[in-house]
């Protein structure tokens, strides 16, 4: 085991030839291919040269870190972004006269040719950031290299805000720790993907989302940011994948107005458990360990203690830990993020409302896009095409009252030919109207249980939403319109097919009218792109939901 060398920078304003020398002797370790731990405005970074492959694995086998995970390249300064990025858009240096030195990262197209893939994780971009600390910048400066400088803590668990939380995760893996002082953000920077349009906020952090729109206008939401990602999706960009900042004990985070999360958590707590609440409401858990939050108005305060509060359990006994949550708006959003991701997205909705939306709509409208912008605001969507498929597979109830109406449709080996049933239905609209009654019979029951009777936000997927009965179900209708020639347009393109074909699929459905006239509501997709649409959607079904939440709060 190596000795880690503690430098105390904590007093810029002293001894200058002092300072100058701890300086020289942390970017000496650098540039020799040594980690060391920085100060930076958000957390404490474990800092290595950005160019040298040895060096930076050091890092990922010092933190315990996947190596699918890519790591972010710290500069001086927007001078340097040129020496590692290329087809820099204008919006880069907008934002980075704008926010830099600060907690934002932005996602540019790497030049594979001078930064190392193990920075990147193999993509062709590269995340590049510009922290507020000016002990770290003359570091870097001095050292005359970039660094790659993830958060000092072992993976998983959470960051570090202080230079002792970095000693007790990497004391004597690492040559050095410089001690800047307690960090003013407390939570890592907002990662910003620059190589898309409109611009993907990959983690929400330091910098508000809010600030970033106020300068470029909408900023799409990765799904990352609400959830998991799905198994072999890959990063593009720290923090996206893994379950992070997690204590030992489980965390379990509950959302909503701050005295009803707190009413919510003294139903679930024992004597062992630990919990992180708002500072108003600590004497609701006198036979609790608790951890203030700061104020429930306060996000500041609240985003400088959550990695403190999450660390201090793990020197307790304490066997579940309960959160309370700040909602979105603001630094909230990555407070609450960083909650969530420590809980694993284990989360009880205090006064959350149930909203189940039905969508609807011909081919070729938007349907798909207005679905993921439901997933988005972390919804669940019910594809009631799917369920159909899968009961048609394994439910023998269904299965028997189709036969008894269609004889011979089952193939001997149980397997469906849906040729025959094609011809069967497909002639006669009565023939349609008999399969439609059997099938809506088995299939209505099914989505209602897996809608079930909890809160939360789902959207129901059926091209027969109407005709089926599954508009009961829902506290809003939404039709998916689209111009004829733009639907035309998508499907030939979509689908590889000509012209005179698109036409007839969709003449072959029912109009636009018909959905704009028998749903609540109407979303008319004339977007340029897929991605364009579904941010459209996003904001619109936000407001959507907002709406209907107002609604049933007050009656």
């Amino acid at each position: 085991m190596m000795q880690t060398i503690y430098y105390d920078l904590r007093d810029t304003k002293g001894q200058q030839k002092e300072i100058e020398e701890k300086i020289s002797a942390a970017a000496k370790i650098l540039r020799e291919g040594g980690l060391v731990g920085i100060p930076t405005e958000t957390v404490y970074g474990l800092a290595a040269n950005g160019l040298d492959p040895e060096a930076v694995k050091r890092i990922f086998e010092a933190k315990g870190r996947p190596q699918d995970n890519p790591l972010i390249l710290t500069i001086p300064g927007q001078q340097w972004l040129p020496r590692y990025c290329k087809d820099i858009p204008p919006l880069a240096y907008v934002l980075a006269r704008k926010f830099w030195p600060g907690p934002l990262t932005m996602i540019l197209k790497c030049r594979k040719d001078v930064v190392p893939d193990i920075i990147t994780a193999g993509l062709d971009t590269v995340a590049m950031r510009c922290p507020n600390h000016p002990v770290t910048l003359a570091i870097i400066r001095e050292a005359g290299v970039p660094v790659a400088a993830p958060s000092a803590n072992t993976s998983g668990r959470p960051s570090c805000t202080t230079a002792q939380d970095v000693l007790e995760d990497m004391d004597g893996k690492i040559e050095g720790v410089v001690d800047g002082g307690p960090c003013t953000v407390g939570v890592e920077s907002t990662i910003l993907d620059l190589t898309c349009d409109p611009p993907r906020l990959l983690r929400p952090g330091g910098l508000p989302l809010e600030a970033l729109e106020q300068i470029i206008g909408p900023v799409a939401v990765d799904k990352a940011v609400t959830g998991l990602l799905a198994e072999g999706e890959q990063p593009k960009a720290p923090g996206m994948k893994y379950r992070h900042y997690a204590p030992k004990a489980p965390v379990t985070v509950v959302t909503g107005a701050p005295e009803a999360s707190a009413r919510v958590i003294r139903q679930h707590v024992g004597p062992t458990s630990g919990v992180i609440c708002f500072d108003e409401y600590v004497d609701f858990f006198k036979d609790q360990k608790v951890q203030p939050l700061g104020p429930s108005g306060d996000k500041l305060i609240q985003a400088q203690r959550v990695f403190d509060a999450l660390r201090a359990f793990d020197s307790s006994d304490v066997t579940e830990i309960y959160a309370q949550c700040p909602d979105n708006r603001g630094l909230g959003l990555a407070v609450s993020n960083r909650l969530k991701k420590a809980a694993g997205f284990h989360v009880i909705e205090a006064d959350s409302l149930r909203v189940v939306l039905g969508l609807t709509g011909g081919t070729g409208a938007g349907k798909s896009s207005a679905l993921q912008a439901i997933e988005d605001l972390g919804g669940m969507v019910v594809d009631c095409d799917k369920v159909y498929h899968r009961m048609l597979a394994e439910d023998q109830e269904m299965r028997n009252a189709i036969n008894m109406v269609f004889p011979g449709v089952f193939r001997p080996d149980g397997s469906l030919n849906r040729q025959k049933l094609g011809q069967e239905v497909f002639s006669k609209k009565e023939r349609l109207d008999k399969l439609n009654s059997i099938v809506y019979r088995f299939v209505v029951p099914e989505i209602r249980r897996l809608i079930g009777e909890g809160d939360g936000l789902y959207a129901i997927d059926a091209i027969n939403l109407l005709e089926s009965g599954l508009d009961s179900l829902c506290d809003r209708t939404v039709a998916v319109t689209a111009p004829m020639e733009l639907r035309v347009r998508r499907i030939m393109a979509r689908d590889d097919i000509p012209e005179q074909y698109a036409r007839m699929r969709i003449s072959a459905q029912k109009p636009d009218e018909y959905y704009r006239n028998k749903c609540d509501c109407e979303l008319n997709n004339a977007a340029d792109t897929p991605e364009a649409f579904r941010e459209e959607a996003r904001l619109y079904f936000k407001r959507l939901i907002d709406s209907i939440k107002e609604e049933k709060s007050h009656g």
